[in-house]
């Protein structure tokens, strides 16, 4: 009896990632917004394929390589399909693909309140102003300080957010020390700071924020609470 070959999921290629008109969705759904200044809220969630870091922390791993190819008309029907008006991209990284760019412009021509959530090793400078854009620094823990690209910082916007994923006492003192650094809190009115699950408790990080009286928004990832036993589509 012949053995099946398992085929092995691939990254997406230079000329995949280069296309205008396709774009390699890992899944759509319709959640709670988790985290940020929109928490709580419902929202429709547009999954990319492909990220080239390497978290430590990453819960998203399944996004590195699964996924299909979508037209982007199939994206914005299946979208308006759902009847809600906040709409988040994410990954993955969602701005290693061209084709992010002509579908976050169809979205706010609609009239969609539209956010980006990117890990801050891509320059942000393209993404459409109407975006609120969500750059993840990333901190010590992560294994990926070295992929930051500072310079996204000059191109903040007030409605901007900075996210700091903390997984440890390094992690909180050298964000704050960012915090500082680049007078972030002049910059966005949202700088986010959450704990990394399982590995620093809420009580730790809230308390330190506190002493420190940084001008920072504590989070926990809500979606976690909710469904604490489901990993996709919340």
């Amino acid at each position: 009896m012949q053995e099946e070959t398992l085929i092995q999921p691939k990254a997406l290629t230079t000329l995949e990632k280069k296309r205008l008109d396709v774009l390699r969705i890992n899944e759509i759904f319709y959640s709670i917004q988790g985290e940020g200044s929109r928490a709580g809220e419902p929202c429709i969630f547009i999954r990319l394929t492909g990220c080239g870091l390497r978290c430590t922390y990453c819960d998203t791993e399944y996004a590195f390589y699964e996924g299909e190819d979508r037209s982007l008309e199939s994206v914005l029907n299946e979208v308006r399909a759902f009847g809600c008006n906040l709409i988040e991209l994410t990954g993955g990284e969602p701005l290693e693909q061209e084709a992010v760019y002509p579908i976050m412009k169809a979205l706010c021509d609609e009239g969609y309140e539209v956010m980006i959530e990117t890990g801050g090793h891509i320059d942000i400078s393209r993404v459409d102003p109407r975006v609120k854009r969500i750059v993840d620094l990333k901190t010590p823990s992560s294994g990926m300080q070295n992929k930051n690209v500072y310079k996204n910082i000059e191109y903040l916007k007030p409605s901007d957010e900075i996210k700091f994923v903390i997984g440890s006492r390094e992690d909180y003192l050298w964000s704050k020390e960012q915090t500082e650094l680049f007078d972030l809190s002049n910059k966005v009115e949202t700088i986010l700071m959450s704990p990394v699950n399982g590995k620093l408790s809420s009580k730790d990080l809230a308390e330190w924020i506190l002493e420190d009286k940084l001008p920072v928004r504590f989070q926990v990832q809500l979606h976690k609470i909710i469904w604490p036993d489901i990993e996709r589509g919340v």
